[in-house]
């Protein structure tokens, strides 16, 4: 199996498709800034627009060690932007 590591926040769009289809609870939606700067997680039933900073939205990998490697969140991501690697190559 192939770990899901992280993903490239300047690739992803934020579409959550990865999100609805991982089981184990390993990527969570963040805020970004205009200039980058990642505000915080975004909750499904948060209006928070951050005091008004919220420029767009990114999956961010914060429960790495969840990831069994089942592959399906690479499977429907439109953007390519994540990176897996074998289990002798994640670091324990």
């Amino acid at each position: 199996p192939q770990y899901l590591t992280k993903i490239n926040p300047a690739k992803c769009i934020g579409c959550g498709r990865c999100y609805k289809v991982c089981s184990r609870d390993v990527m969570h939606l963040h805020g970004v800034d205009e200039d980058g700067k990642v505000l915080g997680a975004v909750t499904e039933d948060d209006d928070d627009d951050f005091d008004g900073e919220l420029n767009r939205k990114i999956m961010i990998v914060d429960n790495a060690g969840a990831c069994v490697g089942c592959g399906a969140c690479s499977r429907v991501c439109p953007k390519d932007c994540q990176t897996h690697v074998a289990a002798d190559a994640v670091a324990a």
